[in-house]
């Protein structure tokens, strides 16, 4: 299982481009970044855990909503739950800041009823699990290993124009931070509203660089508007 093997270098495939007049080879690679781009459609067959009932979940239904498409390994194994209940716990939270979440692994919808029935962590799950078991959501998303037939821990913030903000995507057996992401969704909502930008590690209430109003006043000089100590408290 992904989960419970090492950070091993996933070797590239190579596909043969025919060209008619030559026949070349080219390594297939995975995408390494989607930030800045329009987030790939989808559509998948999912189950709902909060009606507990089998639905289909579209792109479509994200549109003009700040929402998550969160990839994980597989059903079944250890880390994975671990993060699922950390984003329910948090669901309210999500909720209120109109951030739509949608976990997906490459496992079957029956697969996923199955998992959040049995797994004593889920209970009292949320969450809409996508099913992409051809993985072709996955690798449009860039995070598919085909070699084991799962995906990596792909974590996309999609804004309401469709535009991915931000991306985090790491190797199966170290889980993810509930409350950093909750942290950037603040940050990017704030500096999407208000045209300012976050400092490291900005939360509500601290100080923002408004460069949108002091751009000259502030090139190079950013150290004279915020501390060190400031960005670190």
């Amino acid at each position: 299982m992904a989960c419970d093997t090492g950070a091993k270098p996933i070797a590239q495939k190579e596909k043969i481009i025919n060209n008619d007049e030559k026949i070349e080879k080219k390594e297939i690679k995975m995408s390494s970044s989607l930030v800045l781009r329009k987030a790939p459609e989808f559509k998948m067959e999912a189950y709902d855990a909060k009606t507990g009932h089998y639905t289909e979940v579209n792109s479509e239904d994200y549109k003009g909503k700040w929402h998550v498409v969160c990839f994980y390994p597989a059903d079944f194994t250890f880390v994975c739950p671990t993060e699922i209940a950390a984003m329910n716990a948090k669901y309210d939270e999500f909720q209120e800041l109109g951030v739509e979440i949608l976990a997906v692994s490459t496992d079957t919808k029956f697969s996923h009823k199955r998992f959040v029935e049995t797994e004593p962590i889920l209970k009292g799950l949320k969450l809409t699990i996508g099913a992409d078991p051809t993985g072709e959501v996955s690798r449009d998303f860039g995070v598919m290993i085909e070699e084991q037939g799962v995906a990596l821990r792909g974590r996309f913030l999609i804004n309401p124009e469709g535009t991915v903000v931000a991306q985090e995507v790491q190797a199966p057996m170290v889980g993810r931070n509930v409350h950093e992401f909750l942290r950037q969704v603040r940050a990017w909502q704030h500096a999407e509203k208000t045209g300012e930008v976050c400092p490291a590690g900005w939360t509500p209430g601290k100080k923002t660089l408004p460069v949108n109003t002091d751009t000259e006043q502030m090139t190079g000089r950013v150290g004279d508007y915020i501390t060190i100590e400031e960005i670190m408290s």
